[in-house]
């Protein structure tokens, strides 16, 4: 009963007051003892937010009218049921009794307790039907983000990136020495991906509780988010400025690689985290709490990575809340401020030195908007083109004008899913 109850609250933290699903799983979870409730905490919730489309149709073939505002958290039972129903195979039972109770202990879903046995026993009676239905990426994609994403991409590439979205991500990982990738596959019940990384597929557990992490031998990161580094090329001994640079996964990377490393980034929290992480990985760089636009140095650098903050909705495989936290407003919320930062970053580099422009958006405005509005100015760039080689023979990533773009529905050689990234290489002249 405590894990159900727990991931009701999530969801309506997540529905109705804009919290992020990591922030409520934070909140929830401390008061779980147990490893098994955390993860169906977890599962309930994530599999809630996958499949809500395809939920609220469901839901909405026996509810007469909408629930009314004053109905508590009688909305968010129904969805969490329903996913049990549906999608995790829980008896009936079992999840239709528990949201029974469920709700005559809150004082405003009581009063619902009745209506949500009847239609979650529809719901149940149809579980094989709702599971099997076709076009189950483009009923759980809200209209705006799937009309974004097939003026971008066409509707087929948009139903593929749709369909990825229901798949739970495998774990992503990068080994400080990449010699031991195959050992710490070995280790882990991993495999070791075409860029080195490790995947674990159907982890449990804590993180810090996996083998290698309390002594620094890898660092959580998925694949996708990795390439931009690899683009380029050896760094050994080069001054490189990692611009936003928190969570601290390509810091690590280059620090890794031997790159004397200059992490920015505005917050000094996940600064701090930042630096922490590196500590774990016996990795050093120098930190500045600093607003990458302001930013200014008299010795230019070899290399610059610039990582923007971005509408992040390549990375909805691992925050499928993102969909119901976001608008298509806010989509371009963020342009002006990657337009400074990158212009800036031209300012921060060496003549001959190289740029990385990359995001974890699936947004062209994001992406290759940005790239051809500072080309059509007068910076002192150009594209410098990557090739399939330089991406681990990974051609698929590469565009026609030789740039990042993985999509989530991609694979790194025979392991489909990626998080969605962009990245273009630029050259100061």
């Amino acid at each position: 009963m405590a894990a159900r109850q727990a991931a009701v609250r999530i969801l309506d933290d997540i529905l109705k007051d804009g919290i992020t699903l990591d922030s409520a799983l934070e909140a929830a979870l401390g008061g779980l003892a147990h490893v098994q409730d955390r993860g169906l905490v977890r599962a309930i919730a994530t599999t809630s937010l996958r499949r809500k489309g395809q939920i609220d149709n469901a839901l909405g073939q026996f509810l007469a009218k909408p629930l009314p505002a004053k109905s508590g958290i009688a909305g968010s039972i129904l969805v969490a049921a329903a996913a049990q129903l549906v999608f995790m195979r829980v008896p009936p039972h079992a999840a239709i009794d528990l949201a029974v109770r469920q709700a005559r202990q809150d004082r405003n879903a009581r009063h619902f307790s009745g209506l949500i046995n009847a239609v979650l026993r529809k719901v149940s009676g149809t579980a094989d039907t709702i599971a099997a239905e076709t076009g189950a990426g483009r009923a759980n994609t809200p209209d705006w983000l799937w009309q974004r994403w097939s003026g971008c991409f066409g509707d087929a590439v948009a139903g593929d990136i749709a369909e990825a979205h229901l798949i739970e991500p495998a774990l992503d990982l990068s080994v400080k020495d990449g010699a031991r990738a195959n050992h710490w596959a070995g280790q882990l019940g991993g495999v070791v991906l075409a860029n080195g990384s490790v995947r674990i597929s159907g982890a449990t557990g804590r993180i810090e509780d996996l083998p290698g992490y309390g002594d620094g031998e890898w660092w959580v990161q998925d694949a996708a988010a990795s390439l931009p580094v690899a683009m380029l090329g050896d760094v050994k001994d080069l001054r490189v400025l990692d611009l936003c640079a928190a969570p601290g996964g390509k810091t690590a990377q280059l620090a890794a690689a031997g790159a004397r490393v200059t992490a920015v980034d505005l917050s000094e929290a996940r600064l701090a985290r930042v630096g922490h992480n590196l500590q774990r990985l016996g990795l050093g760089a120098d930190l500045v709490c600093r607003d990458a636009v302001a930013l200014s140095a008299d010795d230019p650098y070899d290399a610059v990575i610039c990582d923007v903050p971005c509408s992040a909705t390549g990375t909805i495989r691992r925050h499928p809340d993102l969909p119901y936290l976001k608008t298509a407003k806010q989509m371009t919320d963020l342009t002006k401020v990657q337009s400074a930062i990158l212009g800036n970053a031209v300012n921060l580099t060496r003549p001959g030195g190289v740029i990385v422009y990359c995001t974890c958006s699936l947004e062209c405005e994001e992406c290759e908007v940005q790239i051809e509005s500072l080309l059509a100015s007068d910076a002192p760039v150009a594209r410098d083109p990557v090739t399939p080689e330089q991406l681990f023979g990974q051609a698929h990533l590469v565009t026609e004008r030789g740039e990042l773009r993985s999509l989530p529905f991609h694979a790194l050689g025979e392991m489909p899913g990626l998080d969605g990234f962009y990245a273009c290489r630029l050259r100061k002249s």
